[in-house]
């Protein structure tokens, strides 16, 4: 098994200053949830494109100095002598959360790929925005694209088949899927097919409706909602601000 490695004032220059993104965890062990530390040790174990690393800020105090550290657990994605990601007091979603910033930030700074020269004769049409009516089915494997990836806000029903009151949700659903195509995106995510995302997110009671807009997660709670409550929900994801990543932990998430 690959651990993380463990970072110290002596060998701090020496590992940030390798070529790899690294995700570097700050903790003494105080308020560290159990579900984090393993989900970060298996990722350290199974992920070769960036490096991770531990560091206790009690025994290093130059490290703790760079990367602003307090007593509180703290995430740091660090890149080329930049922070990129930070996630104060890590939870279960925080890690693969995480990743996905880490992902669009280093896509952006990478340069333009090179294309080829242009046919002046020739006129690009655009392609219009497919319009979503109805929810769509997601997986494991498609969370990433319809949800983190998507330009409007999701909401994401995690629901089962032998669900009673998932079964009552799914035609208010459907509904309002069909009246706010193109404003927002409703998604279903079955938890006894997709065990990663039930892990990921801590599902422990259906139906779970939460809301992700701009990758950050806006609304998260268990139990059916009435077509009204669905409705004064909605309104409220289409006009809310996401808060810059340094404001989030202080921000209020919608009721």
């Amino acid at each position: 098994m690959r651990e993380p490695i463990t970072l110290t004032d002596q060998n701090l220059d020496e590992v940030l200053a390798t070529d790899k993104p690294i995700f570097v965890l700050i903790t003494n062990g105080d308020g560290l949830k159990g579900d984090f530390k393993t989900a970060f040790q298996k990722q350290a174990d199974e992920d070769s494109q960036y490096l991770y690393a531990r560091l206790d800020p009690t025994r290093n105090p130059r490290a703790a100095q760079m990367f602003s550290a307090s007593d509180k657990p703290l995430l740091v994605g660090w890149y080329c002598g930049e922070e990129m990601v930070r996630r104060s007091r890590p939870w279960g979603s925080d890690l693969p959360l995480a990743l996905e910033a880490m992902k669009a930030i280093l896509a952006e700074k990478a340069p333009p790929a090179a294309t080829p020269e242009e046919n002046p004769t020739e006129i690009e049409v655009k392609k219009p925005m497919e319009v979503i009516n109805k929810p769509v089915n997601v997986t494991d494997e498609t969370f990433e694209q319809e949800v983190l990836q998507s330009d409007l806000p999701v909401l994401v029903d995690f629901w089962a088949a032998w669900c009673g009151p998932c079964r009552m949700v799914a035609p208010i659903l459907d509904k309002l899927a069909g009246e706010y195509a193109g404003k927002l995106k409703i998604v279903k995510v079955d938890t006894d097919a997709n065990p990663g995302l039930s892990q990921a997110f801590r599902i422990t009671s259906i139906p779970n409706l939460m809301v992700v807009k701009d990758r950050t997660i806006i609304f998260n709670q268990p139990g059916a909602l009435p077509e009204a409550a669905f409705r004064q929900l909605i309104e409220q994801v289409l006009v809310f601000e996401v808060p810059p990543r340094e404001e989030q932990e202080n921000a209020q998430p919608l009721q």
